[in-house]
């Protein structure tokens, strides 16, 4: 018995058609109003970096043509310079300190003005105020001012019996100074938590309400995984962030790290290197260095997030 088998013809290749003279004159148009963008990008972004990569190779020091030193600025970052080090570790107490704290302050203060109340925009945009000043000097000088011998904070902690003196002029409360000033710009995570917040479902609340769960439960049970991933970008964000952290230390330690290299950022410590020593080769090593250790975070939060971000309609 023979079987036929129909089979459809093959189909013709659709071959594009060559642009007209219409389409290659919208297209000139589309590079010309994206010209601004692609010229700051090649010329305050993607120029610099290169520079910078092929600087960190050599010996510079701003006057003198540079000379080519292979891997001996970041030979002697990792062996022979324990200021570097040190200067790790204190970024690394500062980015593990301010983070959680600024994300945990952003949060709270976002269930607070995510509820109906009275005045509650006059409320969001005096709290949001403080990330608009942001990095600036003035708000810098104004926070060494607080917190130094004799000033705001120390007379309202020795009029309750707690007379610790300037806290930055000691070494063991020198780098909260810089975590209370970030902690203070929660504005924008804050921003951003509202957001979140606005797209939970109410009936979800009041499912969990009808089954006999109190507000902690149904904090953790339904408000907290559906922010996962807000609170993923903000943890990235913030993180970054806090890694480039530059103006409060330099404000508030006159530029030198002190006292004891308590606040010795490496952010500043690269400027001291580079701007202060005159090594600019050494500092784009540096900096290069803080650009690996920034992605390499960040690709293990992302990779962790496959464990406690949820998204909605996901199956786990």
């Amino acid at each position: 018995m023979t079987q036929s088998v129909l089979t459809r013809p093959p189909r013709a290749e659709t071959v594009p058609a060559p642009p007209t003279p219409r389409r290659r004159r919208g297209q000139g148009v589309a590079y010309l109003f994206l010209s601004p963008w692609i010229l700051g990008a090649t010329l305050l972004t993607i120029g610099p970096m290169v520079a910078s990569l092929y600087l960190s190779f050599t010996d510079y020091d701003l006057f003198s043509a540079p000379t080519w030193v292979g891997f001996d600025n970041y030979a002697t970052l990792f062996t022979g310079d324990e200021r570097f080090w040190h200067a790790a570790g204190v970024t690394a107490r500062y980015v593990l300190i301010s983070v959680p704290l600024k994300l945990g302050v952003a949060l709270a203060v976002a269930m607070l003005l995510n509820r109906p109340r009275k005045g509650v925009g006059l409320y969001r945009s005096a709290f949001y105020a403080p990330s608009l000043l942001g990095a600036s000097v003035s708000v810098a000088l104004v926070w060494r001012a607080m917190f130094s011998t004799d000033g705001t904070v120390d007379r309202v902690l020795a009029a309750v019996g707690l007379d610790v003196g300037g806290w930055v002029d000691r070494p063991e409360l020198a780098l909260l100074t810089l975590v209370a000033l970030a902690v203070w710009q929660f504005g924008a995570p804050m921003v951003i938590f509202l957001a979140g917040l606005k797209q939970v479902p109410r009936e979800l609340h009041e499912a969990a309400a009808i089954d006999g769960a109190g507000p902690v439960r149904r904090f953790a049970g339904v408000t907290l995984p559906l922010l996962t991933p807000v609170i993923l970008f903000n943890l990235v964000l913030e993180t970054i962030h806090a890694f480039q952290a530059f103006t409060g230390a330099f404000v508030v330690s006159s530029g030198r790290g002190g006292p004891s290299d308590s606040t010795l950022l490496y952010t500043l410590y690269l400027y001291q290197r580079g701007f202060t020593d005159f090594r600019m080769g050494y500092a784009s090593a540096m900096a290069w260095v803080l650009l690996v250790v920034v992605a390499v975070l960040t690709a293990l939060v992302f990779r962790s997030a496959r464990r406690w971000v949820f998204y909605a309609g996901e199956d786990r």
